[in-house]
Formats: structure tokens, C-alpha cells, sequence
């Protein structure tokens, strides 16, 4: 049998309760043990004073000594012949063993000691020097404290009602969880979970978030591989048609179709590098400014590069081959449409990294900003045909960094052509 329940609600309250339970248990056992002791025993004293007290006075036959005294201390004395009493006394019981140990002690004749626990009275029995017996008889509580009982209805009322208050709360933090997993045993077979909205506190709001974030990826992702396929069987079928046609009517010349060739090698290289994109690798320490003015001399040799780097730039932990990767695009990007500059700077912060490249040439219009970062688009009125290309070297980048957790935007440059902002998280 298991002990520890399965579900989250139940093991949240055996973790509230449990240490509580002890730590009031330890608190009671070491307070409470040595405080019963205390008091019971001062009680014992107590009563025990004054019945050897009254017992001087019978032996000596001063009753009216005795009647003053029993009349001021609430005790009921009575002097008998014989009793009727039970074969066992409670010279041993929990409430009354150490008042017997205590009269053993102070008198001389042995005494009996007997607790009527339906009227919470006790009865002592002593034994005179001629043969009779005489009675104390008063309230239990002259020997008995019930402060301890009270403090462990109190525990126990203090752990109940601290159940039902944190229960409520637990309850609300496991609905939460729950719709959480909800949401993902949707989202593991492809639906959307409607009216998913993170809730709880916020450690589960964002788990609820990240779970968001990544089916937002993973749809992104899925879309991207679909129109990847799409575009790949729309932008090869032209150029194996026309080879097709060529080679049965012998309308081309062998470097018609080289050329068909090399620029369906560009358009498989271009796919597979975007393909790649999301590839794993091991996060390194690295710093941008010698990346980006390597990748800026070899993409732009013959244009006049300016670079705007800190004297001491931040190091941070990335992947290097797909930050390269996507500064490479975007670099090559700004350099192929470029008049005659090319500016890349650097800015640091103490939460992030912001790399900014801008070109002097025709820009980019803020219609078309949007519609350029997605995968497979060539804006034609602004990049001619002549310069090639699949239309998914912003997209690449885009990935890339996304994939660090950072943001890339396009945006005007005061060059006069596009300024491209990439800001990654430290």
C-alpha cells in the first residue's frame, strides 16, 4: 500500500501538514511534558500538605480545628467505621499516582485514594491510630490539570481549520496544472486548445506561457517545412519542365541547361541551408564584433564598410554556427543591395545585445517589411530578378535568432536604405 498519495492536490496538503503536525508534536512534547509534570506534582504537594495537616489534628482529637480548616480549603472530611469501597484503588492511575506516591511519603498509616471520574471527585482514605478511617473527599481537579487536553483540542482544531483554509488555494493551483495538461494532451495531437489561458501563480503562468510559445514555434515550424515543400516542387518543376522540353526538341544549348542546372543547385542549397536553420548545436562563449567584420570583409570587399563596436563588448553564450549563419544573410543581404556603404554597429546593455546593420540602397517599403521576413518571398519591385536567390535569407536569420530567444526587425535606415536590428537576451 502506498502511503504518499499519486495526485498533486493530496501531496501539496501532506507537505503543508505533515511538517506542521510535527513541529506542534515537538512544541507539546517539550512544553507540555515538563509543565504536566510541574503541575501535578505542586498540585500533589498541595493536597497532600493539608491532609497530613488535618490528620495531626484527629490524632489529637481537635475536630473543630479540622472542620475549620476542611470548611476553608473546600475539602469534605468525614471520619467512618468501615467503608464500602472497591477491591481496587487508584493508587496507580494517571491522575492520582502521584498524590499516593506524595501521601506515602508524608503519613504515617498507608491511604487509599479513589476517583469517582462520572463526578470528577476524589476520595481519600486514611487509616487513624484506633482502627476508623477517615474520608477527604474533594474536586479532581485539585490534583488533575486538563490544560493539556485543551492545548491537543487545540491542535487539532488548528490543524483542521488550516486545512480547510489552504485547501481552497491548493485546489485553485491544481486546476491550473491541470489545464495545463489539458492543453498539452492537446496540443501532442495537433488541436488547439480553446479558452487556454494561462492562470495560477506565476511560476505556473509561465510554464503555462512557454508551453504557449513552443506550440506557437512548432506551428511555425510545421508551416514553414509544409511551404518549404511547396515552394521546392513550384520552384523546380519550371526549370526540369523547360530541360524536359529542351532536350526532346533540342531547342537549348548545353549551356541553357548548365545554367537551369546551377540555378536549381542554388535554389537545393538555399532550402537546405534554411532546413538546417534549426539544427542543435552546443552553446559557446562569443563575442559579435569579430564575427560580424569577418562576414562584412568577405561579403562586401569592393564597398565602404563602417563598424561601430564597443571597446569592450559583451561575451555572451550562444551557437555560433547559426548566429553566423544568420548575420551572414543579413550582412550579404544589405552588401548585395548596397550603393556604396555598408554600417554595422554594436550597443550593450546590461539585459542585451543589439546588432545594427543598414545599407544605402533601395530599401525595403514598410508594407512589404512584414511580408519580407517570411520564408520564400522575393519583393520584385524593390530587388530585381537579376540578383537571385529563393527569398529565404531573412527567414533564415529570422529563425536563427528567434531560436536564441532574440527579436530581428527591419526598419528605415538614415542611409537611405534598410536598417536591419537584431537584439538578443544575455
Amino acid at each position: 500500500m502506498k502511503i504518499i498519495p499519486r495526485s498533486f492536490l493530496g501531496r501539496t496538503i501532506l507537505m503543508v501538514l505533515v511538517p506542521m503536525v510535527i513541529a506542534l508534536l515537538i512544541v507539546a512534547n517539550a512544553f507540555f511534558g515538563n509543565h504536566w509534570k510541574r503541575v501535578h506534582s505542586t498540585l500533589a504537594n498541595t493536597l497532600a500538605g493539608e491532609v497530613t495537616t488535618m490528620m495531626h489534628f484527629i490524632d489529637k482529637n481537635d475536630t473543630e480545628s479540622v472542620d475549620m480548616l476542611a470548611r476553608d480549603i473546600g475539602i469534605n472530611v468525614s471520619i467512618n467505621e468501615k467503608l464500602n469501597r472497591p477491591r481496587h484503588n487508584d493508587n496507580n492511575s494517571r491522575e492520582a499516582g502521584q498524590l499516593a506516591t506524595t501521601l506515602q511519603t508524608k503519613l504515617k498509616n498507608p491511604a487509599d485514594v479513589y476517583i469517582d471520574r462520572a463526578k470528577r471527585l476524589i476520595y481519600i482514605d486514611v487509616p487513624t491510630n484506633d482502627g476508623k478511617i477517615v474520608t477527604f473527599g474533594t474536586s479532581m481537579y485539585r490534583i488533575y490539570s486538563t490544560s493539556t487536553e485543551v492545548f491537543l483540542i487545540w491542535i487539532v482544531g488548528s490543524i483542521l481549520i488550516v486545512s480547510i483554509l489552504i485547501t481552497p488555494f491548493v485546489i485553485f493551483h491544481t486546476r491550473s496544472i491541470r489545464n495545463i495538461a489539458k492543453a498539452a494532451n492537446k496540443f501532442g495531437r495537433g488541436m488547439d486548445a480553446p479558452g487556454f489561458a494561462p492562470s495560477g501563480s506565476s511560476e505556473i503562468r509561465e510554464a503555462a506561457n512557454a508551453m504557449i510559445n513552443m506550440k506557437e514555434r512548432l506551428n511555425r515550424y510545421n508551416k514553414t517545412r509544409t511551404d518549404m515543400l511547396n515552394a521546392v516542387g513550384h520552384d523546380l518543376k519550371s526549370p526540369l519542365t523547360r530541360m524536359r522540353i529542351a532536350i526532346e526538341t533540342d531547342s537549348e544549348t548545353k549551356d541553357d541547361l548548365l545554367h537551369d542546372i546551377d540555378r536549381m543547385t542554388d535554389m537545393v542549397n538555399g532550402y537546405l541551408s534554411f532546413a538546417r536553420g534549426e539544427m542543435p548545436e552546443i552553446e559557446q562563449a562569443v563575442e559579435l564584433p569579430a564575427m560580424l567584420t569577418r562576414i562584412a570583409r568577405d561579403a562586401a570587399p569592393d564597398k565602404e564598410i563602417i563598424l561601430e563596436f564597443p571597446q569592450s563588448p559583451v561575451q555572451f553564450y550562444a551557437r555560433p554556427n547559426a548566429l553566423t549563419s544568420a548575420f551572414t544573410n543579413i550582412i550579404e543581404n544589405a552588401a548585395r543591395f548596397a550603393n556604396k556603404k555598408l554600417k554595422i554597429s554594436e550597443i550593450d546593455d546590461n539585459e542585451s545585445v543589439s546588432v545594427i546593420i543598414e545599407d544605402d540602397g533601395p530599401g525595403i517599403p514598410d508594407d512589404k517589411k512584414e511580408a519580407a521576413m517570411q520564408p520564400f518571398v522575393r519583393l520584385d519591385e524593390s530587388r530585381s530578378e537579376s540578383t537571385g536567390g529563393t527569398g529565404l535569407g531573412l527567414s533564415i536569420a529570422k529563425t536563427a535568432i528567434e531560436n536564441h530567444g532574440g527579436q530581428i526587425f527591419l526598419e528605415n535606415s538614415d542611409l537611405g536604405g534598410l536598417r536591419v536590428r537584431v537584439v538578443l537576451p544575455l
